[in-house]
């Protein structure tokens, strides 16, 4: 065991692994959207994209290109959505736990940030009204499918529900999806833009579809707001990064995505029932999501275990390096929570970084190391 031990295992960061990535198909797209349209990919442009890619996904949404804005990476987008939206000091209410870096942004505009808990078929209703007429928020953040960091897939029913709150309060709801493609099991249920388009803005990316160093993502909402946030873009850059979004206009219109898809959810299939199966094994007593896609399980942790104790005994003892849960939760308590990212690593790993966990789980309730 020494020897397996001296291997740090890291579960710190949703990212693709070096296998998934399509470097041979992206260096194909690249030359071609040089060849045919490297005048417009290599000079300024309008900072709502490029047009031939913002027109495609556009037509696949089944909306106009001015109600799509590209952008670099969905992060960025849901800041100029923020930023046009609300004023300093207004309520936007998110999931709990949600997307750590969403907070961020929303603390960055130095907005108030209020969590909704989350149950296992998506947000507490009763609490989310509760939160709605106590804090008159003008928007509320959600990760409806494969939610960072839970895992969660909010039903049909929990978004309906969220979709007449929205319409009775004049919520905006941003839905972010960039996990919805990658389901590896199950059906799909709609989502929040085909259930009240005008209440919805959507943002997504090509980060776990493609590559994330491509850094291209969309907002798709209201004209006039999307033109908005436009106007920020172009503060902000000017243009944003052209060349990356003509490579995936080009894989797009190769038809290589679907391919591609099918390659990811067969990589990540495994991976995600190996972590199920150690969970099972290891640490019967927690409780945790049973995804049927994405990119994270999230584990609540047995009683008695303090979440920031077990993080540093399994970094100080067993070479297993975890999130910082409270970082994914508005009022930073991390409430015995982990999140667990199982794209990256193979079956074996995850299997070790399971046991490590549980390892060290056992170790905090004795009184650690």
């Amino acid at each position: 065991m020494a020897t397996e031990l001296e291997r740090i295992i890291k579960l710190t960061r949703g990212v693709p692994p070096d296998e998934a990535l399509p470097c041979e198909l992206v260096g194909e797209c690249c030359a071609q959207a040089l060849a045919d349209h490297g005048e417009v990919l290599l000079q300024y442009n309008p900072a709502t994209g490029f047009a031939p890619l913002r027109e495609l996904l556009a037509e696949q949404a089944g909306a106009p290109s001015d109600a799509l804005l590209l952008g670099n990476g969905s992060i960025q987008l849901l800041f100029f959505l923020a930023r046009v939206a609300l004023s300093e000091g207004e309520t936007v209410v998110t999931e709990r736990p949600t997307y750590d870096r969403a907070l961020t942004a929303f603390r960055t505009l130095r907005l108030n940030v209020v969590g909704v808990p989350m149950e296992d078929d998506g947000l507490n209703v009763d609490a989310l009204e509760e939160a709605i007429n106590r804090h008159r928020p003008r928007l509320l953040y959600t990760v409806p499918d494969f939610q960072n960091p839970t895992g969660i897939t909010a039903s049909t029913a929990k978004r309906e529900a969220v979709v007449e709150l929205a319409q009775r309060h004049d919520v905006l709801i941003v839905e972010d999806i960039p996990y919805r493609l990658l389901r590896y099991k199950g059906t799909d249920v709609p989502s929040y833009r085909e259930l009240t388009p005008r209440h919805t803005m959507q943002l997504s990316s090509f980060s776990k579809l493609l590559a994330p160093g491509l850094r291209v993502g969309w907002a798709l909402g209201d004209p006039a707001l999307v033109a908005r946030m436009a106007k920020v873009a172009e503060d902000a850059y000017i243009t944003p990064g052209l060349l990356g979004q003509g490579v995936v206009y080009e894989f797009l219109r190769r038809g290589h995505l679907e391919p591609n898809l099918r390659t990811l959810k067969a990589l990540y299939t495994p991976r995600l029932e190996a972590l199920l199966r150690g969970l099972e094994r290891e640490l019967p007593e927690g409780t945790w999501a049973h995804p049927q896609g994405g990119f994270f399980v999230g584990l609540s942790l047995p009683p008695g275990a303090d979440v920031r104790d077990v993080a540093r005994v399994a970094r100080e003892s067993y070479g297993l390096v975890v999130s910082d849960s409270g970082g994914f939760f508005p009022d930073g308590d991390p409430s015995r929570f982990v999140r667990l990212p199982f794209c990256a690593l193979d079956e074996n790993e995850i299997g070790q970084a399971v046991a490590r966990l549980a390892w060290a789980v056992d170790d905090s309730r004795k009184g650690g190391r």
